[in-house]
């Protein structure tokens, strides 16, 4: 490996950036242990670190994943990036419920605090802004695209009062839902 792609690898190794995760897996010659770029455990020393392009490579070679930053889950995707996924599964999912950070959390097994960090961390938004999208979306599909009653709709994206979610959604669209169906109906959007 040339001697300065060597060292631009392992500035990240040493700074835990995800840049090369992916891309390259860090192996520890005196542990025999396999890990991404950006793992969090204790920085091997320059000397005692190869580089390998493929996990694959890696392990062929004798060396095992570490139990830490998991190489071998999710791909070319750092664990972090994983729990966003999973959290994003959850609330594609669930947007219609009684959604809440805390119960997010738990059906990850992650504290409250640490999926608000990580997801704002790997998507640039919260997970109550992401949530606010999805369910500003469907409401407006709803809305939209069908005859269902406004209280409907709203039960639909997780509001319990048809005055909440008349208020909430004049709040994100500038328009009551009446407003908008008859505005969406009317040809402009």
């Amino acid at each position: 490996m040339d001697p300065q792609l060597f060292e631009r690898i392992y500035d990240s190794v040493v700074r835990r950036e995800p840049t090369y995760d992916g891309v390259y897996y860090t192996a520890v010659l005196t542990t025999h242990i396999v890990c991404r770029p950006s793992c969090r455990a204790r920085t091997p020393k320059a000397a005692n670190v190869v580089f390998y392009g493929s996990l694959k490579e890696a392990i062929r070679e004798g060396f095992r994943p570490c139990k830490r930053c998991r190489p071998e889950e999710g791909g070319t995707l750092r664990p972090d990036a994983v729990l966003a996924a999973q959290a994003d599964a959850i609330m594609d999912g669930q947007f219609g419920s009684k959604l809440t950070l805390q119960s997010m959390a738990e059906q990850l097994k992650v504290s409250p605090f640490h999926l608000q960090r990580t997801y704002k961390r790997v998507t640039g938004q919260s997970p109550a802004a992401k949530l606010d999208e999805l369910r500003t979306g469907e409401a407006r599909r709803l809305l939209a695209e069908t005859d269902t009653g406004i209280a409907d709709v709203g039960k639909a994206v997780g509001f319990r009062s048809a005055s909440h979610f008349a208020a909430w959604f004049v709040k994100k669209s500038g328009l009551s839902p009446t407003e908008y169906r008859s505005k969406h109906n009317e040809g402009g959007n």
